[in-house]
């Protein structure tokens, strides 16, 4: 079943999201290549697609998950969570419809 994951960046966290960023990209990249990533970004503070010092408000992410549980298990070992990036990551299912 797939699955969105919403985080919340802390604020202030913009230079802990960009070192933790390597390590978290691998593993969007891990859930693509087993061809189980939907979609996955940042939420710029600002309006626009650099926001520069201004930083991230966010990410979300969509992809498959065996369970509930297995998608939360994920995001608590993500990188932005363990390294206080985010301050909290909603996991609920999701349901496809459009495109």
């Amino acid at each position: 079943m797939l699955y969105v994951l919403i985080g919340e960046d802390a604020p202030g966290s913009l230079d802990k999201r960009l070192a933790a960023r390597p390590e978290h990209v691998a593993r969007l990249q891990a859930l693509q290549a087993e061809g189980r990533l939907v979609l996955a970004g940042p939420c710029p503070a600002v309006d626009s697609p650099d926001p520069g010092p201004a930083g991230f408000t966010g990410s979300v992410i969509i992809a498959e998950f065996p369970s509930l549980a297995d998608a939360e298990a994920w995001a608590a070992a993500d990188p932005y969570m363990t390294t206080g990036v985010f301050t909290r990551c909603t996991v609920k299912p999701f349901r496809k419809t459009l495109p």
